[in-house]
């Protein structure tokens, strides 16, 4: 199915859906994409692709032509999307790649599946060991995409294998150890996509783990903001570290660029605190990267995936 952009702003099909294979699911021209990430900023997608399951990712993927972008886009949960947008196919992994199922003492989640789902689903089955995935906002293909991790575990400690399809369509099957992961970083090539896991657990007592799921939310609460527009922590760890000490004692603690603001709650946050653009955003962690290397040398690593193109200068080239 091909879908255009709605009737105010509708345009003639571009020509690079054209190109594209025909799929099951559903394609559409120049989609907005600001509502599709937690900081509510950023500029259309050239085409956004739906597949209606791995099959039809499989066929796109093996049909499409080798110059046009693929990038993949979860929840939106640590992504920034530039203010020009994202050229070529952005692929949104839909409810057929969202399931978590139990299977003995593992857990079998698609890469769609939501990190908090995946822990509950654990807990409803009594098994233990997965409940540090609720402390996580996004995906299950996010989370092994940076080896994701909270509360002093990590994807890496629970991973037994993943499923991923290549960019020519081929599937494969891989350990952990084919992972090379470590801290916030996979060694899996950045155009392969995840489609889903496989994570061991231990049997335990369903209340228990409920309760210790319900102390990672009340930690969050106390020390994270919640319920604003902001793509979660936003720099990694330095080696022995912490980034919020760093971003406070460089002095940034509630430093505003536009409608950027860096949080006054936990100052490894970025915050939209009302119309910022993804420049405003950017500009604003480029300037706590700044003040941090200048205060303690130490050059902070961004977290949050910054993806697609700023949006051109007025009097520049369109």
């Amino acid at each position: 199915m091909i879908t255009l952009a709605s009737p105010r702003h509708r345009k003639p099909m571009t020509h690079l859906i054209e190109r594209l294979p025909p799929v099951r699911g559903e394609y559409r021209a120049d989609a907005p994409t600001a509502q599709l990430t937690w900081f509510r900023v950023g500029g259309p997608a050239e085409v956004l692709f739906r597949p209606a399951d791995e099959a039809d990712l499989v066929d796109f993927l093996a049909g499409r032509p080798a110059d046009i972008a693929v990038t993949v886009l979860g929840v939106g949960s640590n992504v920034l999307i530039r203010d020009g947008g994202m050229p070529g196919v952005v692929i949104r992994l839909g409810k057929s790649f969202a399931e978590a199922r139990v299977d003995g003492g593992r857990v079998i989640a698609g890469a769609g599946a939501l990190d908090v789902t995946v822990a509950a689903t654990a807990q409803r089955a009594g098994l233990t060991g997965l409940e540090f995935l609720s402390g996580i906002p996004g995906t299950i293909g996010g989370a092994l995409r940076m080896n994701a991790g909270a509360y002093g575990s990590e994807i890496r400690d629970v991973l037994v294998s993943v499923r991923a399809i290549d960019p020519l369509g081929h599937g494969h099957t891989l350990g952990v150890d084919d992972m090379d992961l470590s801290y916030r970083h996979c060694g899996v090539p950045e155009d392969w996509i995840f489609t889903s896991a496989v994570l061991r657990a231990r049997t335990g007592n369903p209340e228990t783990i409920a309760q210790a799921m319900a102390d990672i939310r009340d930690a969050r609460e106390d020390t994270q903001p919640r319920r604003v527009r902001t793509g979660g922590s936003t720099f990694a760890n330095p080696p022995g570290g912490k980034a919020w000490q760093l971003i406070d004692a460089a002095g940034c603690r509630g430093l505003r660029i536009g409608g950027a603001q860096v949080s006054e709650k936990h100052c490894n946050f970025l915050l939209n605190v009302g119309d910022a653009s993804a420049a405003d955003i950017e500009a604003l962690g480029e300037e706590v990267r700044r003040r941090v290397r200048e205060t303690s040398g130490i050059e902070l690593r961004w977290e949050i995936r910054r993806i697609g193109e700023p949006k051109p200068a007025k009097g520049g080239a369109a």
